[in-house]
């Protein structure tokens, strides 16, 4: 499930097991209150928290699913596995508890977001046959607007377009963030719709940036967006290495997919070759049509300068040059 299903299976019954992971922790800490609202409103009061950090015991785990609760004949346990990673012992525990679930407990476990190998795991794999499973995944930027449209007609608020993207903008990779933004203009604001002058008194710029996302704004050719995302890990601090390591994996990507094609290799083959996957299958294809071969071989050839910078070798300013290596893969303006 994502977690917008989540109402509508819990308008249908309670499961007994529900396994919820995700990058966004404000999603999920979102879908474990509304299991929980909904536990409640149906009986099960007392809450038992499991919290996995080094030197949990396992076996606290099959006590509390035997244990009587003290206050109601029905009772919640949450499983928090902060790392994602059981272990050995923790995976035979939590596929013990799996094949013989206690009668009158609903079962919450929560996790930060599992690759495939852990969800192709055998404890992950039990959950997953016992109950449900939700993935929080991120809010992409381009996904924000709507998300947060929908958040604001829940309060009877509504922005312009242009609004939208403006928040959007200021509150990108901070869905948190985002929330409380929302919430504050339900109290500065009343109903209807806010402008974009009013919205920009209002609203700080929250955004924290992702260098691996900075890769996906080069793709997508967004000039604007390439260059405040640039800025805004350059003042965050970020090591420029990282940034000039993840750009370079971008370009040489489309370079190497670009002399495939002209090969005539299929787009299936090479994309596991060079491993492109999931979304990123949809941005790489605009942007080889975009950019010329001799481009990208220069911004390779600069990229191997900016590292020589970076290493005190050869002298420049390596925030500056790494835009300049850019520029000429982003769109032009019309």
């Amino acid at each position: 499930m994502r977690p917008d299903d989540l109402p509508r299976q819990l308008s249908k019954g309670l499961s007994a097991l529900y396994t919820l992971h995700g990058d966004e922790s404000l999603l999920l800490l979102e879908a474990v209150q509304q299991i929980r609202d909904a536990a409640k409103k149906v009986g099960y009061i007392e809450r038992e928290v499991l919290t996995v950090e080094t030197g949990f015991a396992w076996s606290s785990l099959e006590m509390q699913g035997n244990s009587f609760s003290l206050f109601s004949d029905k009772k919640i346990i949450e499983l928090r596995i902060l790392t994602g990673k059981p272990g050995t012992d923790g995976g035979k525990a939590i596929e013990a508890y799996c094949s013989n679930l206690p009668p009158d407990t609903i079962t919450i476990v929560t996790s930060p977001k599992l690759d495939k190998t852990g969800q192709n795991s055998k404890w992950f794999q039990a959950l997953s046959a016992k109950g449900e499973v939700l993935e929080a995944k991120n809010i992409e930027h381009r996904q924000l607007p709507e998300w947060i449209a929908q958040r604001l007609a829940r309060q009877q608020q509504k922005l312009a377009p242009e609004a939208l993207q403006f928040l959007a903008d200021r509150v990108e990779g901070n869905l948190l963030a985002a929330f409380q933004e929302i919430q504050k203009l339900a109290l500065l604001h009343p109903a209807g719709e806010i402008s974009l002058e009013d919205l920009q008194t209002s609203v700080a710029n929250v955004a924290r940036y992702d260098v691996f996302q900075l890769g996906a704004a080069l793709l997508t050719g967004d000039a604007t967006r390439f260059a405040r995302m640039l800025a805004g890990l350059r003042a965050e601090g970020e090591a420029p290495h990282l940034v000039l390591w993840s750009l370079a994996e971008e370009i040489r990507t489309l370079y190497r997919l670009g002399l495939g094609k002209q090969r005539g290799t299929p787009s299936a083959q090479l994309f596991k070759e060079l491993r492109i996957w999931g979304e990123k299958q949809k941005l790489v294809e605009p942007a080889l049509a975009r950019v010329k071969a001799a481009q990208l071989k220069a911004a390779l050839a600069q990229a191997a300068l900016i590292d020589q910078m970076n290493k005190g070798v050869a002298k420049g300013e390596v925030w500056d040059e790494l835009m300049n290596m850019c520029l000429p893969l982003l769109k032009k303006k019309t």
